[in-house]
């Protein structure tokens, strides 16, 4: 679903990835053959009655007998209407797979109601052993999708369908974690997104008008609209949006729809997690692998294999060697649509293991500048076991000052001993959203674009590193641990990290964003008091794998998130989403850094 920018989902907060669908069908090479039928419109009975959608793709294999021989199954279930699909489809078929491409409940030709992530565990199980039943079938079940579709794979297996050998989710979203809020922050995007999916058939064209949203956006934001306020203001009022709203924190509500740790723990069949590093569903696909592994027996976890490319989200299906500026190179060009296949040869036919999968997790290093030279792929046991030389910068300033990259501040190894500074954040400012996101949003080079950087004065902060000795492999998951205090009972915070290369040259890392009230726990709120000093840690375990220049410098911004692309925190401590202009607090914001607290950015660094 959402699609955020850089390394995730709030939209276009992070790196302005709207205009993609986050699960847009993606569109493999053209197939050498066409060795397969179809059959279209095949009904399948759910436990209630209701029945859903499917197309077919069979493989023309026929034995002595003439008549075809049963085959593994690999499903999917989309909201995006089975059609898109349809070269997937061929392509499995004409590798000898079933491929099932299956309208979810209310969408396309399957009947029911459509409900985001209520019925998919229930109705994935149902699907998976109908289709086992099946004489096309030989037994074996798999599923295959991102996004969404990477979800319903998750909450399908925790269902546990016997005849159930395999599931690869791509960028899946994880409910309660990255979407439908992402670290209890609403999203915007998610009326587009809804109003996409609206009714029975795809509004993609509507979907894809970035100027209408753009201007729409805008006039919600300058106007104050409530959050909750927002899909009557867009012209479609959504149950769904709704039903979002009424629930924005992790709580029974999403982890009906999720896996529980003694689901995890059950978990037996083989896993290959795929996710990007500019995915904006990470965050979620990597709390999967990571809840999982947390979990499972050990012979379950030596199943389970994590591949993270330097993707954003449709690339965890179609790769790409560039994306918003930031060029990949010819290797992140990996033939997913072969390694899927390999992956089930080997899960469901007895074949051998990828050889692209010398270790369980498979990474890509982004190398030095931007020039298009190739990075490489590295391995690990696990993301836990990459070697680590953990080091800190801590964030300092002179005379309480750090507004502007002109008049920054300092990252550096040297805990300070005194000192803070401080920032304003006024919700009825729109400068920001006006004059820097409106602009830069589907910029083609926005993973390069300063603007936001540059726009920050009194409303932020900005610390910068001294320049690199030599050129640095920054692999891992950063984290930044804020000490701070604010004059009102709640506010919201974001941080975003860069290199600056020596000839200027800006490239995002990585990002995140809190609401100050969830800092103890993202399933319960704790408001400010005045003046105390509180610790906030953006440690949301989102993976970067990059070589740092020779030179180069890093950049940390801190702000709070004044944004079209973000539900607005006015400051009152209420509830947030029935906020308006009538209850703006301005929050003046103090970060400190002293021995007693030592705000740092933390990171894997290794030369």
């Amino acid at each position: 679903m959402r699609g955020p920018r850089l390394i995730f989902s709030i939209c276009c907060l992070l790196a302005g990835l709207t205009n993609t669908i986050r699960a847009e069908p993606a569109k493999p090479a053209l197939l050498p053959t066409a060795d397969y039928e179809v059959l279209l419109g095949v009904k399948i009975p759910m436990r209630d009655a209701v029945e859903l959608n499917a197309t077919l793709y069979l493989p023309r294999n026929t034995g002595e007998t003439g008549r075809p021989v049963p085959a593994p199954v690999v499903c999917t279930l989309t909201p995006y209407l089975s059609d898109g699909y349809h070269e997937r489809g061929a392509y499995f078929a004409s590798h000898g797979y079933v491929f099932a491409l299956i309208d979810v409940r209310g969408r396309g030709n399957s009947e029911g109601y459509f409900e985001a992530y209520v019925h998919d565990a229930e109705d994935g199980f149902d699907t998976v052993e109908w289709l086992a039943a099946q004489p096309f079938c030989d037994g074996h079940v798999g599923m295959w999708g991102g996004s969404y579709a990477g979800f319903n794979q998750w909450a399908t297996a925790k269902e546990r369908p016997p005849h159930l050998s395999t599931i690869v989710p791509a960028a899946a979203a994880h409910p309660g974690v990255d979407v439908p809020h992402r670290s209890n922050v609403g999203q915007p995007y998610l009326v587009r997104w809804l109003t996409l999916i609206s009714g029975r058939a795809l509004q993609g064209n509507l979907f894809g008008d970035l100027a209408y949203w753009r201007r729409k956006y805008l006039e919600a934001y300058r106007q104050h609209v409530a959050f909750q306020d927002l899909d009557s203001f867009l012209g479609n009022p959504l149950p769904d949006f709704q039903r979002f709203v009424q629930h924005p924190t992790r709580g029974s509500f999403y982890d009906r729809v999720t896996p529980s740790v003694s689901e995890y723990g059950n978990f037996s069949i083989p896993i290959l997690t795929i996710t990007g590093q500019y995915d904006d569903d990470e965050y979620g696909a990597l709390a999967y692998y990571r809840d999982h592994l947390a979990s499972a027996a050990a012979a379950a976890r030596a199943k389970h294999y994590l591949v993270i490319g330097p993707w954003d989200h449709p690339g965890t299906r179609t790769p790409t060697a560039e994306l918003g500026g930031v060029k990949f190179g010819s290797g992140a060009l990996l033939d997913l649509n072969d390694l899927h296949r390999q992956w089930y040869d080997w899960t469901m036919r007895k074949g051998s293991r990828p050889a692209f999968l010398k270790q369980q997790v498979t990474y890509y290093q982004l190398a030095p500048g931007n020039t298009g030279a190739n990075g490489e792929w590295r391995y690990a046991d696990t993301l836990a076991s990459l070697p680590a030389r953990s080091q800190k910068f801590y964030l300092d300033s002179e005379n309480s000052g750090a507004h502007g990259v002109f008049h920054s501040g300092e990252l550096t190894a040297t805990l300070p001993r005194e000192g803070f500074d401080r920032f304003t954040y006024d919700p009825l400012d729109t400068h920001r959203g006006e004059q820097v996101e409106a602009k830069a949003w589907d910029s083609p080079t926005e993973l390069l674009d300063q603007r936001y950087a540059l726009s920050i004065g009194e409303d932020g902060l900005v610390y910068h590193s001294a320049p690199l000795k030599k050129a640095t492999d920054l692999i891992g998951c950063p984290s930044l641990h804020l000490w701070l205090s604010v004059d009102t009972p709640d506010t919201d915070l974001e941080a975003y990290l860069y290199e600056i290369q020596p000839d200027g040259t800006s490239i995002r890392l990585w990002a995140d964003v809190r609401r100050l009230r969830y800092r103890e726990s993202l399933r319960e709120g704790k408001l400010v008091k005045p003046g105390e000093i509180v610790e906030c840690s953006f440690a949301p375990g989102l993976f970067v794998a990059r070589t740092l220049m020779e030179g180069s410098r890093l950049r940390l911004v801190v702000s709070s998130p004044n944004s079209f692309f973000t539900e607005k925190n006015y400051n009152s401590g209420g509830v947030i989403a029935e906020e308006t202009a009538k209850d703006a607090r301005t929050a003046h914001v103090q970060v400190y850094h002293d021995t007693a607290h030592p705000s740092a950015l933390e990171l894997s660094l290794h030369e």
